[in-house]
C-alpha cells in the first residue's frame, strides 16, 4: 500500500519551475492582506493621540480598560485568533478529506479568494463615524470572517507545499519563491504610509487608507485566484482522500515525535522574530534615538539584503542538511538581538546598531524563511510513506497553529516587559516604552532563538530522510522490474 501510494505520486507530473512561481503568486495575494490587518487595524482603530491631532476617526473607545490590561480591540483580537486557532485543524481535515473532482486544495482556495479580499476591506469600513458600540460588533464580525476566509485559502495552499514538490530541489524551490512572493506582499501592505498620504487632503483621514486598502484588495485577490485558475491539481497530485476525522487526524499529527520537536521549536522561533518585529518601531525611536521612518528604511534594507542570500540556501542545503542551517539561522537570529540588546551598553550611534542588525539578521532571516516549510513537508510526506495517508493540510495546519501561539506569547511578553520603568497612562493608546524595558525584551528574544535551537537538535532528520529515499528507491525497483517485463 505504502509503496504503490508512493509509485502513483511519482508517476504524477511535475510542476514546471514557471508553474511554481505562478503557485508563489498565490502566497504575494495573500501575505498582501495578512500585513493589511497586521500593520493597519491597530493603527486604524487606536489611533495615538498624534493621530487624531491629524485627521484620525476614533472608531472604539481607547484605553486598557478591559481589566485594566486590555483595550476593547485587544479583546476582539484575542478572541478571533481563538477561533482561528480552532478553525485550522477543521479546514485542514475537510480538506484532507475531500473528494471534490478538481483535487482536495484547489477549490478551497478557489472559494476563499474574493471573500477574504471583501472582508479585508469591508473591517475598515466601521457604520458608525464616532465612538460606538456598533463598530464594536462590526469589528468583531470581520475580524472572525477574516481569519475564517484566510485559513480556508492558506491551509490547503501550505498543504500543496509538500504535495507539488515531488523532490527537494522542488521543494526548495518552491519555498524560496513562496518566501520571496511573501516579503514582497508584506512590503506592499506598507505602500498606505506613502499614498495614504497623498489622498488625505481630497478625501479625508479614514477613506485615504480605505482607498489604499481596496487597491491592495484587488491586487492580492487577482494574485491568489492566478494560481488556482492555471494550474490542475489533479495533474500534479494524487487527490486520494484521508479517512481520519479531524480528532484523529489532529492527534495522529503530534503523536509524530519529529514534528512534535519541530514545531516546539517553531514556537520559539515566531515569539523571538515576533518580539522583534513589533518592537522594532520601539528599538529606533526609544533605543536608537531616530525617526520613526528609519523603521521602514531597516526593514525595507534586511529583506531587499536577506532575499539576495536566497539563491544559495537550496545548495547550501544540499551540502550541510535542513536540520544544522536551521539551526544556524537560530542562533543567528539571536545575535542580531543580542546586538539589539548591546544598544544601551556601547556607545556608537543608533543609526551604526540599525545597519549592523539589518546586515547580522538578513541571512538568518533567508534560512529561517526558507526551510522550515520544507521540513514540515518531509515530515509529512515520511508519515505519508509509513501510514498510507494523505494528511499534508493537518500538518501544515498544525504548523501555523505553532505561529499563531508563539505570535501572541510575543505579543503578551512584549507588552508586559517594553513598559518596565514607565508609568502607563490606562486611558490613552500610546504605549510608553522605556530603554530598560527594550533592552529586556531583546535579552528575552535572544534567549527563545537559543531554545528553538536546542530544541531542534533532538530532530531526527536522517531518520525523516532516509524514509523518504527508501520508499522512492523501493517504487524505481519496482518501476523497473515493470519496465523490464
Amino acid at each position: 500500500m505504502q509503496s504503490a501510494r508512493i509509485r502513483e505520486k511519482d508517476t504524477m507530473k511535475r510542476l514546471t519551475k514557471k508553474q511554481m512561481i505562478i503557485f508563489a503568486i498565490g502566497q504575494l495575494g495573500w501575505s498582501i492582506l495578512s500585513g493589511v490587518i497586521n500593520a493597519w487595524l491597530v493603527t486604524f482603530y487606536l489611533p495615538t493621540k498624534g493621530d487624531i491631532d491629524a485627521g484620525a476617526t476614533q472608531y472604539i473607545k481607547p484605553g486598557l480598560i478591559i481589566f485594566g490590561i486590555l483595550t476593547i480591540l485587544g479583546l476582539i483580537t484575542a478572541i478571533s485568533r481563538i477561533f482561528d486557532a480552532v478553525t485550522d485543524p477543521l479546514i485542514a481535515s475537510l480538506s484532507d478529506r475531500s473528494k471534490n473532482p478538481r483535487g482536495r486544495r484547489i477549490p478551497f482556495m478557489q472559494y476563499a479568494a474574493i471573500p477574504l479580499s471583501i472582508v479585508t476591506v469591508l473591517l475598515f469600513c466601521a457604520p458608525v463615524n464616532t465612538i460606538s458600540g456598533w463598530n464594536v460588533a462590526w469589528v468583531s464580525v470581520f475580524i472572525i470572517l477574516f481569519y475564517l476566509f484566510m485559513t480556508m485559502y492558506c491551509t490547503p495552499y501550505n498543504a500543496l507545499i509538500s504535495e507539488f514538490g515531488k523532490t527537494q530541489d522542488d521543494r526548495m524551490f518552491i519555498s524560496t519563491a513562496i518566501s520571496l512572493t511573501f516579503f514582497a506582499g508584506t512590503l506592499l501592505a506598507y505602500t498606505p504610509f506613502v499614498f495614504a498620504g497623498m489622498l488625505r487632503g481630497a478625501v479625508g483621514n479614514s477613506w485615504s487608507y480605505r482607498i489604499c486598502f481596496i487597491v491592495l484588495a484587488i491586487i492580492a485577490c487577482v494574485c491568489m485566484l492566478i494560481p488556482t485558475i492555471f494550474l490542475k491539481e489533479k495533474e500534479f497530485v494524487d487527490t486520494k482522500p484521508s479517512n481520519s476525522n479531524m480528532f484523529k487526524s489532529l492527534i495522529a499529527t503530534f503523536k509524530n515525535r519529529d514534528f512534535r520537536t519541530f514545531v516546539g521549536s517553531d514556537i520559539m522561533y515566531w515569539v523571538g522574530l515576533t518580539l522583534f518585529q513589533t518592537g522594532l518601531p520601539f528599538f529606533v525611536k526609544v533605543s536608537m534615538d531616530l525617526d520613526e521612518s528609519y523603521t521602514m528604511i531597516f526593514m525595507g534594507g534586511m529583506t531587499v539584503l536577506s532575499a539576495v542570500f536566497y539563491p544559495f540556501v537550496s545548495g547550501m542545503v544540499r551540502k550541510f542538511g535542513k536540520k544544522k542551517l536551521t539551526i544556524a539561522g537560530f542562533l543567528g537570529l539571536a545575535f542580531a538581538y543580542l546586538i539589539t540588546a548591546m544598544i544601551q551598553f556601547i556607545p556608537l550611534p543608533g543609526i551604526v546598531f540599525g545597519v549592523l542588525i539589518c546586515v547580522i539578521a538578513a541571512f538568518p532571516m533567508a534560512l529561517l524563511g526558507i526551510i522550515p516549510q520544507s521540513i514540515v513537508a518531509d515530515v509529512a510526506e515520511a508519515e505519508g510513506v509509513e501510514t498510507g495517508e494523505n494528511r499534508e493540510g493537518m500538518f501544515f495546519a498544525a504548523r501555523t497553529f505553532a505561529m499563531k501561539w508563539g505570535q501572541s506569547i510575543a505579543m503578551l511578553v512584549f507588552t508586559s516587559l517594553a513598559i518596565i520603568g514607565t508609568t502607563q497612562n490606562k486611558n490613552t493608546n500610546d504605549i510608553t516604552a522605556s530603554k530598560l524595558g527594550l533592552t529586556i525584551v531583546a535579552f528575552v528574544a535572544v534567549a527563545f532563538c537559543c531554545l528553538g535551537a536546542l530544541i531542534l537538535a533532538l530532530y531526527n532528520e536522517k531518520k525523516i530522510m532516509k524514509t523518504i529515499s527508501s520508499a522512492h528507491e523501493t517504487n524505481d525497483a519496482a518501476t523497473d522490474g515493470e519496465e523490464t517485463k
